[in-house]
C-alpha cells in the first residue's frame, strides 16, 4: 500500500493554471499533488554570445526553492552568494530538456528564460519544473506567432517529465515525499509527447535493480507522460 493510497500506476492530481502573473510573456502554476511550481517564460531579443550571429535561438532555465517550501526553513541561495550544486544541476536539466523540443531555427536569434520557483516540495520538483516550464515556454511562443515574429512553430512536441521508482519492493510511480525518501530505487523520466525519450536518471538507493524492474519503470513513465501531455495540450489550447 502507498503512503498516499494511490494505486502503483496512479499520479498524483494534476492542475496547470496558465496566466497566473500578469507580466511574464508565458506563466503557470503547475500543481503535481503537493508540488506547487511557479514556471514564467521571458522573451528576450539577445541570444548567448556563442550562438550570436547564428541565427538559431535558445532556452534556458534557472531553478529555486522558497525558503519555506519544505518543513523547515531553508537559506536563501542569494544570502550565501552562490547557487548549491542541486540547483546548478537542476536547472540545467530543465533548460536540456526544454530544448529538445524546440526547433531552434525556427525560433530565429532569440532567447526564452523559463524560471521555474518552487512554492512548495512534495518530492518531483524537477519534473514539475520541466512539465509546467513547457506550458509557460507554449505561452509565450504563442505570442510570438499572433503578432508574426515567429513564422513558423518552433515547438515541436511538448516536454514533459515523471518520477518512477521501486517502493516497498514494486514499482510505482509519480513518487511523493514519503516515498521518494525510502524508495529504493529512484528515477526521473524525460520525454516528448510522442514518448521519445529524452533523458533518464536513474538510481539504486540501497538496492540494486533489474532490467525488468527498470523496463516496468519505463511503462509506467510513458504512462504517466502520456497523461502529463495531455495535461499540457489542455491547459495552453
Amino acid at each position: 500500500m502507498r503512503p498516499s493510497g494511490r494505486e502503483l500506476n496512479e499520479m498524483r492530481s494534476v492542475v496547470i493554471e496558465t496566466g497566473f502573473t500578469k507580466h511574464a510573456e508565458g506563466s503557470v502554476l503547475i500543481k503535481m499533488g503537493d508540488t506547487h511550481v511557479l514556471c514564467t517564460a521571458t522573451i528576450e531579443d539577445r541570444v548567448p554570445p556563442f550562438i550570436k550571429g547564428s541565427g538559431l535561438g535558445w532556452v534556458t532555465a534557472e531553478y529555486g526553492m522558497l525558503p519555506r517550501a519544505t518543513n523547515t526553513r531553508m537559506r536563501r541561495e542569494a544570502a550565501s552568494g552562490k547557487q548549491g550544486g542541486r540547483t546548478v544541476e537542476i536547472q540545467r536539466l530543465i533548460g536540456r530538456a526544454l530544448r529538445a523540443g524546440v526547433d531552434r531555427v525556427a525560433l530565429g536569434e532569440r532567447q526564452i528564460t523559463v524560471d521555474c520557483d518552487v512554492l512548495q516540495a512534495d518530492g518531483g520538483t524537477r519534473c514539475a519544473s520541466i512539465t509546467g516550464g513547457w506550458v509557460a515556454l507554449r505561452l509565450a511562443v504563442n505570442k510570438l506567432m499572433k503578432v508574426g515574429d515567429v513564422i513558423t512553430d518552433p515547438l515541436i512536441s511538448p516536454v514533459a517529465a515523471i518520477s518512477c521508482g521501486i517502493y516497498a519492493g514494486q514499482p510505482v510511480l509519480d513518487l511523493d515525499y514519503p516515498e521518494d525518501s525510502e524508495a529504493g530505487v529512484d528515477g526521473n523520466f524525460i520525454m516528448t509527447g510522442d514518448k521519445q525519450l529524452i533523458e533518464v536518471q536513474m538510481s539504486a538507493e540501497g538496492s540494486t535493480y533489474s532490467r525488468d524492474q527498470m523496463n516496468a519503470l519505463m511503462d509506467l513513465a510513458e504512462k504517466g507522460v502520456g497523461e502529463l501531455a495531455a495535461a499540457q495540450l489542455a491547459a495552453s489550447a
